[in-house]
């Protein structure tokens, strides 16, 4: 069964990726694009848009002087778009991107990139099995992905998935503050307390122990 996106298709009917393209480019709000059916993106919360900001700051403060760019959440993606009948493929906005050498673009309005080095994704409630499941195995179809990183915004905790050779790949999770995960295919960092800047999390419930 098909993960939850972002919301319900905008209506049942397919669209091509042309029509999908011609249509996001006068919208006032965000749509992705799967396998012929659009989805209307949700807003963010505080803390979401928090995290966003803060991870664009530190990756573009560390990206200077460097062959790599990081782009903000209005650049698309493309994914997985194969040439067979069915119109499989995939155009999302990634939270945050980073892309290393020129970047390549899908077609002469420069809004689509093709050729992704580290994708970042935020976490929500609504999409986290999304984007940890078939949101992922788009992406990875892209053999100039190297990292992809979930984000939680509900306590600290990242997941770095490495691309190792003949494609396979592992994971590190990191959940201490005073820690960082290491981008090695960009050189940078990401040190927690940073990206959570001004995020308060929750208190934890502490769980009574049993009695015997």
């Amino acid at each position: 069964m098909r993960s939850a996106v972002k919301t319900q298709p905008v209506r049942q009917a397919l669209f091509s990726p042309e029509e999908y393209l011609t249509l996001e480019r006068e919208a006032d709000e965000r749509h992705e694009w799967l396998d012929g059916v659009v989805y209307k993106m949700m807003g963010e919360s505080p803390e979401h848009s928090i995290i966003c900001s803060n991870i664009n700051a530190e990756l573009n403060i560390q990206l200077r002087g460097k062959p790599c760019a990081a782009f903000s959440p209005n650049m698309k993606v493309r994914a997985q778009l194969l040439p067979t009948p069915g119109m499989n493929g995939l155009f999302a906005y990634p939270d945050t991107m980073i892309v290393c050498g020129k970047p390549v673009f899908h077609d002469q309005y420069q809004d689509v990139v093709i050729n992704p080095k580290v994708i970042i994704e935020v976490l929500s409630k609504s999409t986290m099995d999304y984007d940890r499941g078939e949101k992922f195995d788009r992406y990875a179809a892209n053999k100039s992905l190297t990292d992809y990183l979930l984000v939680s915004q509900t306590y600290p905790r990242i997941q770095h998935s490495i691309r190792k050779p003949r494609g396979r790949w592992e994971f590190v999770i990191e959940t201490k503050l005073n820690r960082s995960i290491a981008i090695a295919s960009t050189k940078c960092k990401l040190k927690l307390a940073n990206v959570y800047d001004r995020i308060e999390f929750p208190p934890l419930e502490l769980v009574p122990p049993q009695s015997v």
